[in-house]
């Protein structure tokens, strides 16, 4: 049946997405001008200058060898409702990164969940439960990388270690959550129903529990679970070494602990909805992260520009691929002038 298969986009006016764009291009405005405020821009320039660009040609080709490993990560999830072919689920995967890159909200997570829920005929709603459950998987294994590269380094502000026990903690309760909740559905869906709150709000919530259940329940089987976190290792490792490889290309140094605390807060900032291509998201971020153990703001910069430029032109030609495979860019960016 098409309704177990499908899962439609959101469609919006044109009024409605200028809107939506407007308000994450000040947003991503907002967080650039505080990003860029103190940045010397001669020491900048200089930088760029001398960069050394094999090292970036290395990064591109390893960048896309990581995303083909990401894929097959999804896969282990996706394929615990039935086998999926590996093209499949690659090109999907990279078509969401290209929605998320160019559409607001994180709306590539909905397009990848129904390219694959279409193309593999395993359901949409079991794709998305799927991508939900390893964005949440990813952002608790990045808050335990991140405490285990606290605790490598010395002479720490006192702000980060705190906020970064912290995490650590909520990631620990996240993770004995996602091992316990497909146990305790019953229990959650009548605490659900005891609570004094709309109907059409306690349906809501159901069904988005009830995504999340589903999701959670493939990492169940002890040897999904392991081949999941195995990739995960593998995908991260891969990751901060290509964090330290940019870096050598401006001639300065990050070393691998300073390189999984970067990706640790980069990954958790773009685990929410923010601006098309965490535009803004990403430069506040590193700069915030890197100042601390005394880099400049214009490396920092420099980093992450020269990362995320890498990252869309890479995105952009795989997931571009993806779209056309999967037949997506009407669904993705349509013409629909209704007001």
């Amino acid at each position: 049946m098409i309704e177990e298969t499908t899962l439609n986009l959101p469609r919006r006016s044109n009024r409605t997405r200028k809107i939506t764009l407007s308000i994450a291009l000040l947003v991503a405005a907002l967080f650039l001008f505080l990003a860029v405020k103190d940045v010397d821009w001669k020491i900048m320039l200089t930088t760029i200058q001398g960069a050394r660009y094999e090292y970036i040609a290395l990064v591109a080709l390893i960048f896309s060898v990581n995303l083909f490993f990401r894929s097959l990560r999804w896969r282990i999830l996706l394929s615990a409702e039935k086998p999926v072919p590996v093209l499949t689920v690659f090109w999907a995967n990279n078509a969401g990164y290209f929605g998320n890159n160019f559409l607001p909200a994180r709306a590539g997570e909905l397009v990848r969940a129904a390219a694959v829920g279409e193309a593999a005929g395993i359901g949409a709603s079991y794709a998305l439960a799927a991508a939900l459950t390893e964005r949440i998987m990813d952002a608790i294994i990045l808050v335990l990388i991140s405490l285990s590269a606290i605790f490598t380094l010395h002479n720490l502000p006192d702000m980060l270690v705190a906020a970064t026990r912290t995490m650590a903690v909520g990631g620990l309760l996240g993770l004995v959550g996602i091992i316990m909740a497909p146990r305790l559905e019953k229990q959650i869906t009548w605490v659900v129903e005891k609570t004094p709150v709309p109907a059409r709000f306690k349906t809501a919530v159901n069904s988005l529990l009830s995504r999340f259940l589903l999701g959670m329940r493939s990492l169940q089987n002890p040897q999904r679970l392991f081949g999941f976190l195995a990739f995960s290792a593998v995908i991260w490792t891969i990751d901060a070494f290509c964090c330290t490889l940019v870096a050598n290309a401006f001639n300065f140094t990050i070393p691998f602990p300073i390189a999984f605390i970067i990706l640790s807060a980069l990954g958790l900032s773009s685990a929410i909805p923010s601006t098309p291509g965490y535009l803004g998201v990403y430069q506040i971020v590193t700069v915030a992260v890197m100042t601390p153990f005394g880099y400049r703001p214009s490396d920092a910069l420099v980093y992450i520009i020269s990362w995320q430029a890498l990252s869309y032109i890479l995105i952009t030609l795989w997931g571009g691929l993806g779209v056309w495979q999967l037949k997506l860019w009407d669904r993705l960016f349509p013409r629909s002038s209704a007001a």
